[in-house]
C-alpha cells in the first residue's frame, strides 16, 4: 500500500529566518534510516543530541522531532522540550522518557500521540519514506512561556518570535 502523495516540503526554510549552529548524534545520523531504538515499535527511545552553543544571547533551548511527511496536513510532532537551560548543550540517550530524565528546568509539551514523552517513527505500513527532523532552537528567553498543557503548535507559535538559532539533523524511517 502506498499513499501515493507528493513530498512534502522541508518546513524549516519556510519559518523566518534564523541562524544555523550545529548539531550531532551517537544515534542518529543525518540523511539517514533512524535505528530501531529511535521506533516506536522498536526501542521508542529519543536519541542522544549535541549541540554548539547557540548564538549570543540564547538563554535557553527547545528541542523537537517533527515528522513532515505524516499523511496529514499539519505533519506530526513525535518530542517536543521546552525550556532547557542555556548552559546544557546535550541530551543523553533515553532523555525523553520523562520529564524526571531531562534537565532541571525543563519540561515536555504534549505530542502527537497525547504523551508528555518522546514517541518514535511511526509511518504507516508500506507508506513512503518519512524524514523526522530533530531541531534545537535556541530561544531569547530562559522561559519560552508555555507549560505542559501547550500544544505543538503553541510552542511553533512562540519559537517564531523568540529563535535566535536552529540546528537540525534528521532521520529517515519507512515501515
Amino acid at each position: 500500500m502506498s499513499l501515493d502523495r507528493p513530498v512534502t516540503p522541508d518546513p524549516y526554510p519556510l519559518l523566518p529566518a534564523a541562524p544555523s549552529f550545529a548539531v550531532t548524534s551517537e544515534d542518529v545520523t543525518d540523511g539517514q534510516p533512524l535505528k530501531a531504538d529511535q521506533v516506536y515499535d522498536g526501542g521508542n527511545t529519543s536519541p542522544q543530541l549535541s549541540w554548539e552553543p547557540g548564538p549570543e544571547g540564547t538563554q535557553s533551548y527547545v528541542v523537537t522531532c517533527f515528522d513532515p511527511d505524516a499523511p496529514i496536513p499539519s505533519g506530526f510532532w513525535h518530542w517536543v522540550v521546552v525550556d532547557i537551560p542555556a548552559d546544557v548543550t546535550s541530551l543523553d540517550t533515553g532523555a525523553g522518557a520523562s520529564d524526571a530524565t531531562l534537565p532541571e528546568g525543563a519540561f515536555h509539551v504534549r505530542n502527537d500521540f497525547g504523551t508528555l514523552d518522546f514517541a518514535g517513527a511511526a509511518p504507516p505500513q508500506g507508506d513512503q519514506v518519512h524524514r523526522y527532523f530533530f531541531v534545537v532552537h535556541a530561544v531569547s528567553q530562559a522561559q519560552l512561556g508555555v507549560d505542559g498543557s501547550a500544544t505543538p503548535a503553541v510552542v511553533g507559535f512562540n519559537l517564531a518570535f523568540k529563535t535566535l538559532g536552529r540546528a537540525i539533523i534528521t532521520g529517515t524511517y519507512q515501515h
